[in-house]
């Protein structure tokens, strides 16, 4: 947990210094000094930026949460013949 605790920090730190100072003037006050370029033309690029941070947080999530912990626990899964091919020919 202490990991994640320092790389959150780190990524609070660095969001200030993203947007140069042009594009901080072009964009609304919620995206303001995060990205470059024009801002959101209309309320429904909120929603499709919400969206898809909610996609991509869900899918690192669960890809670091299976990643550790595969729940693979049968004992007729095909990680099981792996294991066993490649203890028998060590």
């Amino acid at each position: 947990m202490k990991k994640y605790g320092i790389l959150l920090i780190t990524l609070i730190v660095a969001l200030p210094g993203l947007a140069c100072p042009i594009c901080d003037e072009n964009q609304s006050k919620v995206l303001g000094r995060i990205t470059h370029g024009t801002g959101p033309e209309s309320q429904w690029d909120y929603v499709i930026i919400g969206v898809m941070m909610l996609i991509v947080l869900l899918t690192l999530f669960f890809s670091i949460k299976w990643l550790l912990y595969p729940a693979e626990k049968a004992d007729n899964h095909i990680k099981r013949r792996i294991l066993t091919l490649s203890t028998d020919a060590g």
